[in-house]
């Protein structure tokens, strides 16, 4: 394949995790502008964002296997496709429930969208040097797009309207729609197995009841299809000659750690991102484009962290030693919060941001991923990196109902309950990285 090809290849790969990295972030400060449209209350327009995280998280396993079973390119133009359509109808839906459903089909595209995406680029690049290179400018792009998506949601609310915080989507993903069919290799036939569809179904199953339980709503069905759910999911994983999990990975003690921490941070950082908006325009009372730049600030400081000061971080302290720098950043961030909406001052607010985006989240992401990953065989790194990003995603759809049951119905200020239960989580965290003075990679 030519250098062009090439060239190409990694900017629609690149392009495809952007947007859907993007997409995760973008909807928080317009959220108060959502409600106000369709008539909603601060405790209910949450649930735009937990579906399409859950639904996300759920599937990112599966969407890894099938990419490996049908192909990077199939796989890659269906997650862009169904991402594409359903961004076209959450654009123009007029009622909660409509953009609810397009919101859960966002995150079943996005799930296909990013284990292909990722295939393809080391498909492309088989070369280490070649490869690594290629690997930073995609990652670059994911970070990007996870970064600005809360600055620029809160400016294209503010100007164009929220309807344009999913529209943006679909001219760029008919672009990349395009350009994958004609310079993406045909899909060859693959040796490998049909993912296990029934377990990915319990698994799904088992998480959404998961998110219902912590809202509190049909509490008794819930529980009882969980362990419906769970308990076949076991028995298809102990079974199935390809499960759709090893469970031989989860005998490692530093990736069940890992896992939970992700889902912690997940929690935690998705509740932040919910509040935050809020906190600024109805507390604060600023528009959401003056939110978006307010919030610009703190993607500086994680860029210029990971950028510059990870690096020497790692030279001097072990991975233990930077999350649990990150998990106190995140602690102090929340009590920043809580002490910014008692005292109503702007100082404390920032501060909270610059502790949690800037800091904390930097911080904790790299030394949760080394925890997690230290004792995983080469041969299981691929399902335990979806497993990790499968526990983060899964953690924000669980935490944020949970938040949403300590926030005010009607659509005035918010108090600082739901901002005590970040600092609980942040203790949470902390209290799992001391848990056991043995070091974090005995297996």
């Amino acid at each position: 394949m030519r250098l062009l090809n090439k060239n190409l290849v990694l900017a629609i790969a690149s392009m495809g995790i952007f947007v859907e990295a993007l997409d995760i972030a973008i909807v928080n400060l317009a959220l108060p502008k959502i409600e106000a449209d369709l008539g909603l209350s601060n405790d209910s327009g949450y649930k735009i964002q937990s579906i399409y995280i859950l639904i996300y998280g759920s599937f990112l396993i599966l969407g890894g296997k099938l990419s490996d079973y049908l192909g990077r390119k199939t796989i890659f133009m269906a997650g862009c496709g169904i991402f594409m359509i359903t961004s076209l109808g959450a654009g123009l839906s007029h009622s909660l429930n409509t953009l609810i459903l397009f919101r859960a089909l966002q995150g079943l595209g996005a799930a296909l969208l990013m284990p292909s995406a990722f295939s393809i680029v080391n498909y492309y690049f088989k070369e280490p040097h070649e490869r690594g290179k290629a690997m930073g400018i995609f990652g670059s792009f994911a970070a990007t797009g996870a970064a600005g998506g809360v600055s620029v949601g809160g400016i294209i609310a503010n100007y164009l309207g929220w309807s344009w915080v999913f529209l943006m989507n679909v001219p760029i993903l008919l672009v990349i729609l395009v350009i994958a069919y004609l310079y993406l290799e045909k899909d060859t036939k693959s040796d490998s197995r049909l993912p296990d569809i029934p377990a990915a179904i319990a698994l799904v199953l088992g998480m959404i009841c998961l998110s219902k339980i912590t809202e509190g709503s049909y509490l008794l069905i819930s529980v009882i299809v969980l362990i419906v759910a769970a308990y076949y999911l076991y028995s298809r994983l102990k079974t199935q000659p390809a499960p759709l999990l090893d469970l031989k990975v989860l005998i490692l003690s530093s990736l069940r750690k890992g896992t939970l921490l992700f889902f912690l941070l997940g929690a935690l950082f998705t509740g932040y991102l919910l509040l935050m908006s809020f906190l600024l325009q109805q507390n604060f009372h600023f528009t959401p484009a003056e939110a978006g730049f307010l919030m610009m600030p703190f993607n500086i400081i994680s860029i210029l962290l990971g950028r510059f000061g990870l690096p020497a971080l790692s030279l001097k302290f072990s991975p233990k030693q930077i999350a649990m720098g990150g998990a106190v950043a995140m602690l102090m961030g929340a009590v920043s919060l809580v002490i910014a909406v008692q005292i109503h001052l702007l100082v404390f607010l920032l501060a909270g941001g610059a502790f949690i985006a800037g800091i904390g989240m930097t911080l904790c992401y790299t030394g949760y991923t080394v925890i997690a990953m230290e004792h995983v065989p080469t041969e299981h790194l691929g399902i335990a990196a979806s497993l990790i990003n499968t526990a983060y995603f899964v953690g924000g759809g669980v935490g944020l109902p949970l938040i949403s049951i300590f926030m005010p119905h009607d659509s005035g200020e918010l108090n600082s309950r739901p901002l005590w239960l970040l600092c609980i989580v942040a203790l949470l965290s902390i209290a799992r990285l001391l848990y056991r003075k043995k070091s974090v990679y005995q297996k």
